[in-house]
């Protein structure tokens, strides 16, 4: 059950720890973990299943990470837009250039977003579970799902838009 999603499985630990050894580290113990509990999976949605297991692995390897003072800056473990956004065959440099900024900008701009906030976008945007398979993952109802996701892209937007104004000459 648990090999099928392994690829949504790291990339969701790799955005929730901020660097790959962790994520592959977390997605190991999910890995034990749901081996050990499989006897009690009770059917549904294998995947969210699998995905909550990963979750908590991550979170409880941040509580240990926060509790210890040792964060993980953004820029020492960079994450690309590679692993995630698709990629474009455009014929024109300038095209191509311009796509790999604005991945850049996604990438970082979503890095820097709230945990709680940042959770949602990758579970809904780019791992493309629904609201309800979000609901059951995260154990919260699925307004808040849905309210969390508005207001995550809200923010990413804004910051998108407030770095498009500053680099333009004179905040033109």
């Amino acid at each position: 059950m648990a090999l099928r999603h392994l690829d949504a499985a790291y990339n969701l630990g790799r955005w929730l720890l901020g660097n790959e050894q962790d994520a592959a580290d977390a997605v190991h113990d999910a890995y034990l973990r749901a081996a050990r509990a499989s006897d009690s999976y009770a059917g549904g949605n294998a995947r969210a299943w699998w995905l909550a297991i990963v979750r908590n692995c991550c979170l409880a390897r941040l509580a240990i990470r926060n509790k210890e003072k040792r964060n993980v800056a953004i820029d020492q473990h960079p994450l690309t837009a590679e692993h995630w956004m698709p990629h474009t065959d455009a014929d024109d440099v300038e095209d191509r250039i311009d796509s790999a900024k604005r991945q850049r900008l996604i990438t970082q701009h979503l890095q820097n977003l709230p945990d709680h906030f940042r959770e949602v976008l990758i579970l809904r945007e780019i791992e493309e579970l629904s609201y309800r398979e979000i609901a059951d993952l995260l154990q919260t109802p699925i307004g808040t799902v849905m309210s969390r996701l508005a207001r995550g892209r809200a923010l990413l937007q804004k910051a998108l838009a407030d770095n498009v104004t500053m680099q333009a000459p004179y905040g033109l």
